[in-house]
């Protein structure tokens, strides 16, 4: 604190000028203390950021003081800068899950006698650029190029990609270069490089890994923005095998600790947005497991209170973009339950009225990127269910004009990071429906011209990639 003596000695007398000024001062500087501009360590660098969906943004100021992103709103870097001085800021990791590119405006000058505050960071979604079907019958992965205003799928040169038996489930990793496949009958991973510009699959060094006994399902999930995991469901052995994702290889290295137990006949795996919890349906025990994720291991620590009760026979398993709640397809009750999850715990509560009817048989279930529709695929109906999601109590509400039609035998339903498009996996009849998302209702609408794409034999899964 800056303090002022009025005590003079005898005969020592001070100007009414120079108290003026030395008044001055002392106003000054106890302003700047008041507003938190600036004290003896310096000035703070100050922004906002918006339009990010995606996780592991990682901002920089002048080369270094990295500081993570995990929501939109306002940030502060941690080492305030002297009057004077030059700042700098930067994306040093951009966000993924979905892809996003971020812009820094307003991010360089020279600070002061005040804080910056007006450093602006906007994030976008980058479109869609291809899809990846895994076929089951064909012992293959079908690769397409996307038009992303169209959304019409269009085969790539040299597709398909073999795999080995029976691939049931494909995955691409959080930054998008690698795209993994689940063998059920040979017990093994199968890895891909992706080729940015064409798409291509070219199989990785060292692939296909071994996992446990039938694989059916994985899940790729980047917890920190230097650690990437990749966690197989092994249905016939009631585990889950996890991995660490080499960032420039795209090489599996089981993680310590591997394989983690689950319920009876785990059949499917996701994430939370931001890659703390794991959930597993359990096909054979009528529950998910849930788990948190250690960011540094990647091993897996069961939830308190888990595995939490499902409806008969769950298939399926999406949580929100927000990840504030989850929803399992009931693959035997032919109904969809919702489930708040706890911010801190992980662990999921049933929602009030949350459990509705679908179509029959429900096999897969996805949440559009918006966090406002869920979409439920249908194998005996021939039929894709609808939902709206509120945005405050997680219920759901079907939307106008569903159940949709699809191909025969719809197994899998996936939308792409933007929101614009739906894709549908038809097993019986060996090929993708594609739909547009109408923003505002949800309502599904076949592609104007191109509404199916044929794949190999018995499709079960699909991947996209932006």
């Amino acid at each position: 604190m800056l303090t002022l003596s009025m005590n003079m000695k005898p005969g020592f007398g001070v100007g009414a000028r120079t108290l003026a000024k030395m008044l001055s001062a002392l106003g000054l500087a106890a302003g700047l203390l008041s507003c938190g501009g600036g004290d003896s360590t310096g000035f703070a660098i100050v922004g906002t950021v918006s339009g990010l969906a995606g996780n592991g943004l990682v901002l920089q100021n002048n080369g270094g003081d990295d500081l993570a992103i995990v929501a939109n709103g306002a940030f502060t870097f941690a080492t305030r800068l002297a009057s004077g001085a030059s700042y700098a800021v930067t994306v040093k990791t951009q966000p993924v899950m979905p892809s996003q590119t971020c812009t820094v405006s307003n991010g360089s000058g020279t600070v002061t006698t005040a804080a910056v505050t007006d450093v602006a960071v906007g994030c976008v979604t980058l479109p869609p650029r291809f899809v990846y079907v895994a076929n089951s019958g064909s012992n293959t992965v079908s690769a397409y190029t996307i038009d992303a205003t169209s959304g019409i799928l269009t085969p790539l040169a040299g597709s398909p990609a073999l795999t080995q038996l029976a691939p049931v489930f494909v995955a691409v990793d959080p930054a998008g270069k690698f795209a993994y496949v689940a063998n059920s009958s040979s017990n093994t991973v199968s890895g891909y490089s992706i080729d940015a510009t064409s798409g291509a699959l070219t199989p990785l060094a060292g692939s296909p890994v071994l996992t446990q006994f039938t694989p059916v399902s994985i899940a790729a999930v980047a917890p920190t923005s230097s650690a990437k995991f990749a966690y197989v469901v092994n249905s016939g052995s009631n585990t889950v095998s996890g991995y660490s994702i080499d960032a420039t290889s795209g090489a599996l290295t089981p993680l310590t600790g591997s394989p983690f137990i689950t319920g009876t006949t785990p059949v499917a795996v996701t994430a939370d947005p931001t890659g703390r919890f794991a959930y597993v349906v359990n096909s054979g025990s009528n529950t998910v497991s849930g788990y948190s994720i250690d960011a540094t291991s990647g091993a897996l620590t069961p939830l308190a209170g888990s595995p939490f009760v499902t409806g008969f026979t769950p298939a399926s398993v999406a949580v929100d973009p927000t990840g504030k709640f989850a929803y399992v397809a009931n693959r035997a009750s032919n109904t969809v339950s919702g489930y708040s999850i706890n911010p801190t715990s992980g662990a999921l509560t049933p929602l009030a009225g949350s459990t509705l009817v679908t179509g029959l048989t429900p096999a897969s279930i996805a949440v559009d990127p918006t966090g406002k529709f869920v979409y439920v695929a249908n194998r005996a109906s021939n039929t894709v269910s609808g939902y709206g999601i509120d945005a405050t109590s997680g219920v759901l509400t079907p939307l106008a004009g569903s159940p949709f039609m699809t191909g025969t035998s719809p197994v899998f339903v996936a939308t792409d990071p933007t929101g614009k498009f739906a894709y549908v996996v038809n097993s019986g009849s060996n090929t993708v429906s594609a739909y547009t998302i109408e923003a505002t209702s949800g309502i599904l609408a076949p592609l104007a011209g191109s509404t199916t794409f044929t794949t190999g034999n018995d499709p079960l899964s699909l991947a996209i990639v932006n």
